[in-house]
């Protein structure tokens, strides 16, 4: 069976849905957006490093909130809203958050608009360690 998480210090949902849903050992966490956890009416900041950023941490509090890490993240699909402007930029502030020797699987999609009216929005699949064995 599924186990639904929604994780108090994550930033609110803009949407209904789940922060993250585990089974079997995999967790799928949903998108995150470059919002500030507690404060979901503030303006997004800055341009897409900084939103990088904001997406990263975003999505390191909803792994920690499930006991996980970036350390066990497998895979992302990344969607960026000004891909030929943004891509490398986007790769440079991505890539501090893992290990050169530790990257995960990625897709990097250029879409035409995303919610709230951000530059950039990642979700991920990680892997308990437990379960990987």
């Amino acid at each position: 069976m599924p186990v639904f998480h929604n994780i108090a210090d994550a930033p609110a949902h803009v949407a209904p849905f789940s922060h993250a849903v585990e089974a079997g050992g995999w967790v799928q966490l949903t998108g995150q957006m470059p919002t500030v956890p507690g404060a979901p009416d503030a303006p997004l900041e800055g341009g897409i490093a900084a939103q990088t950023q904001q997406v990263m941490e975003n999505l390191a509090t909803v792994l920690r909130g499930v006991g996980l890490s970036l350390e066990d993240v497998v895979q992302c699909r990344c969607y960026l809203t000004e891909f030929e402007r943004d891509y490398a930029a986007f790769n440079t502030t991505y890539k501090r958050f893992f290990p050169p020797d530790r990257l995960p699987a990625r897709t990097t999609i250029g879409v035409t608009a995303l919610a709230l009216g951000a530059l950039v929005e990642i979700d991920c699949l990680a892997r308990r360690p437990e379960a990987a064995g």
